[in-house]
Protein backbone atom coordinates (compact mmCIF):
# COMPACT_ATOMS: atom_id res chain seq x y z
CA UNK A 1 0.00 0.00 0.00
CA UNK A 2 1.07 3.62 -0.92
CA UNK A 3 0.69 6.60 1.70
CA UNK A 4 -1.78 9.73 0.34
CA UNK A 5 -1.88 12.83 2.30
CA UNK A 6 -5.84 14.20 2.24
CA UNK A 7 -6.63 17.93 2.93
CA UNK A 8 -10.41 17.94 3.03
CA UNK A 9 -12.39 20.96 2.38
CA UNK A 10 -12.27 22.45 5.90
CA UNK A 11 -9.09 21.98 6.33
CA UNK A 12 -8.14 18.57 7.65
CA UNK A 13 -5.36 16.75 6.90
CA UNK A 14 -5.30 12.64 6.83
CA UNK A 15 -3.45 10.38 5.96
CA UNK A 16 -4.88 7.22 4.33
CA UNK A 17 -3.42 4.07 2.41
CA UNK A 18 -3.90 4.31 -1.54
CA UNK A 19 -4.05 0.93 -3.77
CA UNK A 20 -1.30 1.25 -6.43
CA UNK A 21 -2.61 1.16 -9.82
CA UNK A 22 -6.12 2.33 -8.77
CA UNK A 23 -6.67 5.63 -8.91
CA UNK A 24 -6.69 8.63 -6.93
CA UNK A 25 -10.35 9.44 -7.36
CA UNK A 26 -11.36 6.00 -6.01
CA UNK A 27 -8.04 5.58 -3.42
CA UNK A 28 -9.95 8.96 -2.00
CA UNK A 29 -13.48 7.55 -2.41
CA UNK A 30 -12.69 4.58 -0.56
CA UNK A 31 -10.80 6.73 1.77
CA UNK A 32 -14.37 7.97 2.65
CA UNK A 33 -14.04 11.20 1.44
CA UNK A 34 -17.46 11.73 0.00
CA UNK A 35 -16.83 15.21 -1.20
CA UNK A 36 -15.05 13.51 -4.22
CA UNK A 37 -18.27 13.20 -5.94
CA UNK A 38 -17.20 11.74 -8.88
CA UNK A 39 -20.54 11.70 -10.81
CA UNK A 40 -19.10 10.93 -14.08
CA UNK A 41 -17.58 7.24 -12.39
CA UNK A 42 -13.85 8.40 -13.47
CA UNK A 43 -14.66 8.57 -17.29
CA UNK A 44 -13.38 12.54 -17.49
CA UNK A 45 -16.64 13.78 -18.23
CA UNK A 46 -16.71 16.32 -15.12
CA UNK A 47 -15.10 17.94 -12.74
CA UNK A 48 -16.49 17.06 -9.49
CA UNK A 49 -13.30 15.25 -8.58
CA UNK A 50 -10.99 17.89 -8.63
CA UNK A 51 -8.34 18.12 -6.73
CA UNK A 52 -4.31 19.78 -6.03
CA UNK A 53 -1.86 18.00 -6.22
CA UNK A 54 1.28 19.33 -3.95
CA UNK A 55 3.68 20.89 -6.30
CA UNK A 56 6.40 18.82 -5.29
CA UNK A 57 5.04 16.01 -7.21
CA UNK A 58 4.19 17.88 -10.35
CA UNK A 59 6.82 16.47 -12.26
CA UNK A 60 6.15 13.26 -11.46
CA UNK A 61 2.39 13.16 -12.58
CA UNK A 62 0.95 12.11 -16.07
CA UNK A 63 0.86 15.07 -18.40
CA UNK A 64 -2.69 16.81 -18.40
CA UNK A 65 -4.59 15.91 -21.78
CA UNK A 66 -7.16 18.39 -23.75
CA UNK A 67 -10.26 17.06 -22.36
CA UNK A 68 -8.98 17.11 -18.69
CA UNK A 69 -7.76 20.94 -19.11
CA UNK A 70 -10.75 22.03 -20.63
CA UNK A 71 -13.25 20.31 -17.98
CA UNK A 72 -10.80 22.36 -15.12
CA UNK A 73 -11.33 25.30 -17.43
CA UNK A 74 -15.11 24.96 -16.20
CA UNK A 75 -13.59 25.37 -12.23
CA UNK A 76 -13.89 28.69 -11.03
CA UNK A 77 -10.99 27.31 -8.60
CA UNK A 78 -8.89 26.02 -11.01
CA UNK A 79 -5.31 26.63 -10.16
CA UNK A 80 -1.56 25.91 -11.33
CA UNK A 81 -1.84 22.25 -9.21
CA UNK A 82 -5.06 21.34 -10.32
CA UNK A 83 -6.19 18.00 -11.43
CA UNK A 84 -8.88 15.90 -12.06
CA UNK A 85 -8.24 12.77 -10.03
CA UNK A 86 -9.73 10.27 -11.65
CA UNK A 87 -6.65 11.28 -14.38
CA UNK A 88 -4.20 10.13 -12.18
CA UNK A 89 -3.11 6.21 -11.16
CA UNK A 90 -1.33 5.95 -8.05
CA UNK A 91 2.17 4.48 -8.29
CA UNK A 92 5.46 3.91 -6.04
CA UNK A 93 6.29 7.95 -7.78
CA UNK A 94 2.97 9.04 -6.01
CA UNK A 95 4.06 7.46 -2.32
CA UNK A 96 3.35 10.29 -0.19
CA UNK A 97 1.61 12.56 -2.54
CA UNK A 98 -0.65 15.45 -0.80
CA UNK A 99 -3.48 16.29 -2.30
CA UNK A 100 -6.49 19.00 -1.62
CA UNK A 101 -9.98 18.84 -2.19
CA UNK A 102 -11.20 22.03 -4.49
CA UNK A 103 -13.87 23.48 -3.09
CA UNK A 104 -17.38 22.79 -4.87
CA UNK A 105 -18.30 24.44 -8.07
Amino acid sequence: MLKLLVVNREGKEEAIEAQKGVSLMENLRAGGFEEVLALCGGSCACATCHVYVDPAFADRLPPIDDNESGLLESSTHRTGSSRLSCQITMTDALDGVRVRIAPED
